[in-house]
C-alpha cells in the first residue's frame, strides 16, 4: 500500500473513531431529526455541558456535524446526512447476523 493510500485509510479510521460511542451516535441520530442547541443535547443525554460539547468537538473535528453561532446558543446540525445510510447499513448486518444465530 503506497502513503497516499494508507493515508486515506487512516483519515477513514479517524471518522469512523468519532463515530464509536454511545453518546456521539446518539447525538448524530438526534441531529438526523433537525438542528439541537447544545443545551437541548445535554438535557437529552444526561450529561453535563462540557461533556457534550466534547463530544460535538470531536464529530466536527472530523466533518461530521457543523455549528452556528446563534446569539448565545451554538446550534449543531449534521454535515452529512448520507452518514444515516452507514447505520443503516450497520443495522442490516446485526439483522443477518442475529436470523443467523436464530437458525443455529
Amino acid at each position: 500500500m503506497d502513503s497516499k493510500t494508507k493515508a486515506c485509510y487512516e483519515v477513514r479510521a479517524t471518522v469512523f473513531r468519532s463515530l464509536a460511542h454511545p453518546t456521539r451516535l446518539f447525538m448524530v441520530d438526534e441531529l438526523a431529526k433537525g438542528e439541537r442547541c447544545v443545551c437541548e443535547l445535554t438535557e437529552m443525554i444526561g450529561a453535563d455541558i462540557s461533556t457534550v460539547s466534547k463530544h460535538l468537538s470531536l464529530l466536527k473535528q472530523v466533518g461530521v456535524v457543523e455549528d452556528e453561532r446563534r446569539g448565545t446558543h451554538v446550534i449543531y446540525r449534521l454535515r452529512i446526512p448520507c452518514i444515516l445510510q452507514m447505520f443503516e447499513g450497520v443495522e442490516a448486518v446485526l439483522q443477518a447476523a442475529a436470523r443467523e444465530m436464530e437458525v443455529a
